[in-house]
């Protein structure tokens, strides 16, 4: 276990005794609540992590290092952006998703521009949003998304 994990389990449970003595009621229902959260992501977490867990070992890390290592240029910042921008995932998932790409090849810039459609912009969600922000704000937010994406990719090569 990391000394960070260490720290925040620490922090954590030291937090966790002090809201009890100071109000134990409080303190259960927070955790009851807290329970069932957690017991209402982790199926759809696994399974999640399952499907990419079994697509990052079909394809293999050759094509990977290809279409999204730092070498792929354009068509991987393309792809990265391409795939972000319609992947439905909860932000708490992608970050094992994004260290497996890393560890199988990936660049860091392709992988800053994959999690950064992924958080700002929708292609799923599109239709909700022209319905509640009119279609002209819902489109031009995800445009302006997408192009602020690339560029944060294109910001984190130069920085890496």
């Amino acid at each position: 276990m990391s000394s960070n994990a260490l720290i925040f389990i620490s922090a954590a449970a030291a937090l966790s005794l002090v809201s009890f003595i100071l109000d134990r009621d409080k303190t259960m229902l927070g955790f009851k609540k807290g329970w069932q959260m957690f017991r209402k992501l982790l199926l759809p977490f696994l399974n999640i992590l399952i499907i990419v867990s079994i697509a990052l070992y079909l394809i293999p890390p050759s094509a990977i290092n290809e279409y999204l290592g730092a070498e792929s240029g354009i068509l991987g910042y393309f792809i990265a952006a391409t795939v972000g921008s319609i992947t439905l995932i909860p932000a708490f998932i992608s970050y094992p998703i994004a260290a497996g790409l890393l560890q199988q090849g990936a660049g860091y810039a392709v992988v800053a521009t994959f999690m950064t459609t992924l958080m700002m912009v929708g292609v799923v969600t599109l239709p909700l949003e022209i319905r509640y922000l009119g279609r002209r704000v819902a489109i031009t937010r995800n445009a302006l998304n997408f192009v602020a994406a690339v560029i944060v990719g294109l910001a984190v090569g130069v920085i890496l």
